[in-house]
C-alpha cells in the first residue's frame, strides 16, 4: 500500500467508529444493524482485518451515510485565507465544498434606508449573525433588530435591507449561489448601510 491508501485506510476505520460513537452505538448494536459479527466489526476498527468493499456499503448504511462520505479522502486545504475588500468594508471566503456558497464579513456604520425603493430582491437564501453591536434587518414590512450573537435567516426573494443601529456592528453572512449572484448583478456600493453584499464587484 502507498502512504496515501495506508492514510486514507486508517481515516475510513476511525470514522466509522467516530460514526459509530455519534450515535450512541455499542459494537454490538451496530454490528446487528450492519449484519456483520462483533468481532469482524472490532478487527475493522482496529485495523486488523481487510476494508472490503460489500462490508463497507452495509456499515455506510447502517451509520446513515453514504459510501463516498465514509471513503472520502481528508483535503489538504484546510486553512484559508480571505479575499480582503479595503474600499468596502468586507472580508470574503468561497466555501469550497459547494463552489455556489460565500462566506462575508462585513462592518456597517449606517442605518438601512428610509426608502423602500433601496430594498432589494432576488432569488437566493441568506444567513447572517451579527459578531458586534446591533443591526436592522428590513424584510419586506417588517423590521427584525438583530442583537449580538443573534442570527436571522430569510430568503432573499423578499425585499430587503441591512443596516446597523446605534453605532458600528459587524456581521458575518452565508450567501448561496442565487442570493450571490443577485447582489453581484446589483453592484457593491461604498455605503455600508443598505445592502449586505457579498461582493465588491460592479455588474
Amino acid at each position: 500500500m502507498t502512504q496515501k491508501t495506508d492514510e486514507l485506510d486508517g481515516l475510513v476505520r476511525k470514522r466509522i467508529r467516530a460514526l459509530r460513537v455519534a450515535q450512541g452505538w455499542s459494537l454490538e448494536e451496530l454490528a446487528t444493524r450492519a449484519n456483520v459479527s462483533q468481532t469482524t466489526l472490532s478487527r475493522i476498527e482496529n485495523g486488523q482485518r481487510r476494508l472490503a468493499l460489500d462490508q463497507l456499503v452495509v456499515l455506510a448504511r447502517a451509520l446513515d451515510t453514504s459510501l463516498d462520505q465514509l471513503v472520502e479522502a481528508a483535503p489538504d486545504d484546510v486553512v484559508t485565507s480571505p479575499v480582503i475588500d479595503g474600499a468596502h468594508g468586507r472580508m470574503r471566503w468561497l466555501v469550497k465544498s459547494d463552489p455556489g456558497m460565500t462566506v462575508v464579513r462585513q462592518r456597517m456604520t449606517e442605518p438601512p434606508p428610509d426608502n423602500p425603493a433601496r430594498m432589494r430582491a432576488h432569488p437566493g437564501h441568506e444567513w447572517l449573525v451579527v459578531l458586534s453591536g446591533t443591526a436592522i434587518l428590513m424584510l419586506g414590512h417588517r423590521r427584525f433588530r438583530i442583537e449580538t450573537n443573534q442570527a436571522a435567516e430569510f430568503p432573499t426573494m423578499l425585499p430587503h435591507a441591512i443596516g446597523a443601529e446605534g453605532g458600528p456592528c459587524e456581521l458575518l453572512g452565508i450567501f448561496d449561489r442565487d442570493a450571490r449572484r443577485g447582489h453581484q448583478r446589483d453592484g457593491g456600493s461604498k455605503d455600508a448601510g443598505g445592502s449586505f453584499e457579498p461582493d465588491g464587484s460592479r455588474g
